[in-house]
């Protein structure tokens, strides 16, 4: 059943001894105050936390360097079921955990987590490990507001629109290549493993959310191409739902410090990494929790064109 956001409350008030939310924009972002992250929180701390999530689609923390990976994850486990690390890309020490880490490259494309399997995964949980002196900062747009301000010719455009995903069009195909002596050979390895499986999933432009009931634009880099749509004609389209989600008015940007914790409802937005640090190392912790199959606004699910995800997540 779906729940309003207004049920939840853009401005969400206390609900547990300690916790309070504070907005950082109209359109997306809160910090969250008061919690010490980890497994062992109270169920009016997790309700909390899951509501502020719903209402402002990323949510941020300061101050978690208590939490090592077992305690990312034990803490995630309260808000869904991790998924592996990634549907081809091993985590290195942990199976969950994936190292958002610079030296195999940088993120800096808006996207949105994993579209190019079927089960898209519900919440991502990145942590600050390693932070360069300088730059860095992660910025998350809504989907949601880009939706619902499109004008109602758009609407009527992309609410019948659907879209090819695969991980063989990724951020990592341009990342990084011009480094002095060739490719970056982590760089390339990564490459490899990143596309060691091909998917393709087919889903809906306009999804529905599971929970709010929100419809948001389903895009990012993983796009292949606009079904029913020639290759430039899709390239137009493409941009220009794009440019709308990107809108500053739909967008926060976060300057990570030491502890920092960041949620986002993977459902609902985009990001983008900046990738302003020269070479100075950066590394994050991103576990991500299961989702569900995407549908449009009739109810049709997405589709499984190449590849298959069960291994990755449960449904």
């Amino acid at each position: 059943m779906s729940v309003s956001v207004e049920s939840v409350g853009a401005d969400v008030a206390e609900a547990s001894v300690g916790a309070s939310v504070a907005r950082l924009g109209s359109a997306i972002g809160a910090r969250v105050d008061g919690v010490r992250l980890g497994g062992d929180l109270d169920p009016g701390t997790v309700a909390t936390i899951r509501a502020a999530l719903l209402a402002n689609k990323v949510i941020f923390f300061r101050g978690q360097q208590h939490l090592d990976d077992a305690g990312q994850l034990a803490f995630g486990e309260l808000l869904g079921t991790p998924t592996l690390a990634h549907p081809t890309v091993r985590g290195r020490d942990n199976v969950n955990v994936l190292p958002i880490d610079s030296d195999y490259g940088k993120a800096n494309s808006w996207h949105t987590d994993v579209t190019f399997v079927d089960r898209v995964p519900a919440i991502s949980i990145l942590r600050a490990v390693h932070l360069p002196p300088y730059g860095g900062d992660t910025t998350w747009a809504s989907t949601v507001a880009a939706y619902e301000t499109l004008p109602p010719s758009l609407k009527a455009l992309v609410d019948n629109l659907w879209a090819v995903h695969t991980n063989a069009y990724d951020y990592a195909a341009n990342i990084d290549e011009l480094r002095i002596g060739g490719v970056d050979v982590k760089t390339e390895e990564y490459r490899k493993e990143f596309v060691s499986d091909l998917y393709e999933t087919e889903h809906p432009v306009v999804r529905v959310h599971p929970e709010t009931g929100e419809r948001a634009l389903l895009l990012g880099h993983f796009v292949k191409r606009l079904v029913g749509l020639s290759s430039t004609e899709s390239q137009a389209v493409f941009q220009l739902l794009q440019q709308r989600v990107t809108r500053l008015e739909h967008t926060v940007r976060w300057h990570w410090q030491d502890g920092d914790v960041a949620i986002w409802d993977n459902r609902a937005t985009q990001h983008y990494a900046v990738a302003d640090y020269d070479d100075q190392p950066r590394r994050l912790h991103r576990i991500t929790l299961a989702g569900d199959v995407p549908v449009s606004i009739d109810g049709t699910p997405s589709v499984v064109r190449k590849g298959d995800a069960t291994h990755y997540s449960a449904l």
